[in-house]
């Protein structure tokens, strides 16, 4: 495992423990709409104690009231364009991605030094440009809430196939949650955590085929729906595409509506030939390890061993891992750390605009009739957008 992720994290642990009061807070202002925080993106900074949250902004006024309430704050804003009133140093954003380049170009211009921004990134790739410069021109560091890149065993992970734990590494699969809302926007919400791991463990995306299917035929353009502002144009329940990581690797993403079982949950498997290696996202442990060739027939029962951030089959070193993760702890710890180090965060803006880049690629491609699609793509723009 990388030396300085592991002690990272047990430096987050060890903080976490502790109950002194740090030298200096940093102001934090959580950012909604209509009571959304995301994935409790207000509620995070309870749990880390070099900050205080010092206001709140949401355009709905009772659900404005029942925040301040329930962090127990005073200074509330109905617009989020005033918070530069609060003198916030990081800025909390938690509601839909439709938000998402309008509340961070705020965000970045009202003095904070730190963005914590909920996923998906954005809609598409001419507002990740536009956040990224805002962020570049104002000197502030984004940090997109991808929880598990700050995962302790994920280096491991990489570490174990680098060294040949599961012989060659001959590809990637991934899927998403594959629930009621199976395909794209199921590419869009859960399929980003997958793709972006996918990019950590395998190198960035050379190129991409893909296709688009609504009840089993190919989308077309009559099929797509220009009236999500969540997401911009959207279609589709099954999506099958194919990425050639820079690795040398293919990493595949399938969703498809109602085939996903809730108990299993999302995830991808690095497939090798002497082992598998999968990671469950969100889940405790995060990886398991599977030895042998999946191709070869075996008579023999084969175990799926936990991997920890100590390694494969080893106790976990990293106390209540699980939860420093899901509660973003370990995500807010190390935007802090890349401001006072002057580095970027574990997952930043630019992780971010990767992800967004894989997505308009799987639209691009279908868009060619499945055609392959090189990195980086000739478009900033939705591809359905003014499909015809």
């Amino acid at each position: 495992m990388n030396r300085r992720h592991f002690i990272a994290a047990t430096a987050s642990s060890l903080a976490l423990a502790s109950h002194a009061e740090p030298a200096r807070k940093w102001r934090v202002v959580v950012v909604g709409n209509k009571g959304s925080y995301g994935h409790s993106l207000d509620t995070m900074w309870l749990k880390v104690p070099s900050t205080e949250i010092v206001a709140a902004a949401d355009p709905d006024a009772k659900k404005l009231e029942a925040t301040l309430k329930e962090l127990n704050i005073t200074q509330g804003f109905a617009d989020y364009h005033d918070i530069a009133k609060a003198k916030p140093d990081l800025v909390a954003i938690g509601p839909a991605m439709g938000l998402h380049r309008d509340m961070v170009l705020a965000a970045a211009a009202s003095g904070a030094r730190g963005i914590y921004l909920e996923k998906p990134f954005c809609r598409n790739l001419a507002e990740a440009d536009e956040i990224i410069a805002a962020c570049e021109k104002h000197g502030v560091k984004l940090a997109l809430a991808h929880r598990n890149r700050w995962h302790p065993t994920l280096p491991l992970v990489k570490k174990l196939v680098e060294e040949g734990a599961i012989g060659r590494l001959l590809e990637l699969r991934g899927r998403g949650k594959e629930d009621r809302r199976g395909g794209m926007e199921d590419l869009w919400i859960l399929g980003s955590h997958v793709l972006n791991l996918g990019v950590f463990l395998a190198g960035k995306p050379q190129s991409c085929s893909a296709l688009v299917k609504l009840n089993g035929k190919l989308v077309t353009p009559a099929d797509v729906n220009r009236g999500r502002a969540d997401y911009g144009p959207i279609a589709g329940n099954e999506v099958h595409a194919r990425f050639d990581m820079k690795s040398g690797v293919p990493f595949y993403f399938d969703s498809m509506q109602e085939a996903g079982d809730p108990k299993v949950g999302f995830g991808l498997q690095l497939i090798g030939t002497k082992g598998i290696i999968d990671i469950r996202v969100d889940q405790t442990p995060l990886a398991h390890f599977l030895p042998g060739n999946q191709f070869q027939p075996n008579n023999e029962p084969r175990t799926w061993v936990p991997i920890s951030a100590a390694g494969i089959g080893k106790a976990e070193p990293v106390a209540e891992i699980g939860k420093q993760v899901m509660s973003h702890t370990a995500g807010a710890l190390d935007l802090i750390a890349s401001i006072e180090e002057n580095r970027q965060p574990q997952c930043s803006a630019v992780d971010g605009r990767v992800t967004v880049e894989m997505i308009t690629a799987v639209l691009a491609s279908h868009v060619r009739q499945g055609a392959s699609v090189s990195f980086p793509l000739d478009i900033r723009d939705n591809p359905l957008a003014d499909w015809k």
